[in-house]
């Protein structure tokens, strides 16, 4: 047993897709969370700048007390074994574990994938699933436009700017028969029906920050370290104002989360 917290890493607030998988799944786990909501986007940015910026968070959380980090942004995960290698602690990231649900739940062996350009570019899903399930077909596209609408709210199942961007993002990858797309960026689940209106309901969405919240308390169990609360506390930081991201947060999350987020300079616990 162990009460020690869990601490989620995103650029923004996709992660909260996990946190609130997280609270569903280990309702007895506290949760430190920590969105670089001052430098979102990390899709565009270069590779070296992201490794930067996931070594930060990773340090940060550790010195929060953690007993375990989910990175739960497909961009910073794909340098998590980099950025973690000198962590002390176990830091997992979305990549693999969104792979193992997608290998499982295709039909056809054709996979969409979603996510920022820099996870596209890192080949890390087309790899993973070549090795779970060898002769799947792949189909990917980058969506650089989805993350800031969705972190400036355009989150409703009828918002026009969003469900254009959607339907032109994803008319490729339907085009090439798809049975299964992962959301491999943690905000896309927050615009999840869009993503289901215009994908039909024949094919099955895997969000990526709900299958490492799975795998996450399996992982926990195993090693012993569940924590013996019943309930456990939230706590979010984040590295710009903090009012905006409440705002968001409170309405995907289902609950005032205002009070408990404050603004933090990450930058100097990295030595």
């Amino acid at each position: 047993m162990d009460n020690r917290p869990i601490g989620v890493f995103d650029s923004g607030l996709g992660g909260l897709t996990a946190v609130k998988e997280i609270t569903s799944l280990l309702p007895g786990e506290s949760v430190i969370y920590f969105g670089d909501t001052g430098r979102v986007p990390y899709g565009t940015r270069s590779r070296q700048t992201i490794l930067q910026y996931t070594r930060e968070a990773i340090a940060f959380l550790k010195f929060q007390g953690v007993k375990r980090i989910l990175v739960a942004c497909g961009t910073a995960s794909t340098v998590l074994e980099e950025a973690a290698v000198d962590a002390g602690l176990p830091v997992t990231g979305v990549i693999t574990a969104a792979c193992r649900k997608a290998v499982m739940a295709t039909k056809n062996q054709k996979i969409g994938l979603i996510a920022t350009a820099r996870s596209i570019r890192s080949g890390l899903y087309e790899k993973n699933i070549a090795t779970l399930l060898p002769g799947t077909q792949v189909e990917s596209m980058a969506c650089p436009l989805l993350v800031p609408v969705i972190e400036n709210g355009r989150i409703g199942i009828d918002d026009p700017v969003t469900k254009i961007l959607v339907s032109e993002y994803l008319a490729p990858i339907k085009a090439q028969g798809v049975d299964t797309l992962i959301l491999g960026c943690t905000h896309y689940p927050i615009i999840r029906d869009i993503i289901q209106a215009e994908m039909g309901p024949d094919v099955t969405l895997v969000d990526a920050g709900a299958a490492a919240a799975s795998e996450l308390r399996e992982a926990l169990r195993e090693s012993g370290t569940l924590s013996p609360s019943p309930r456990g506390e939230l706590k979010f930081f984040v590295s710009d104002i903090p009012e905006g991201f409440a705002t968001v947060g409170s309405v995907f999350l289902g609950r005032s989360i205002g009070e408990r987020v404050e603004k933090v300079s990450i930058q100097h616990y990295v030595k």
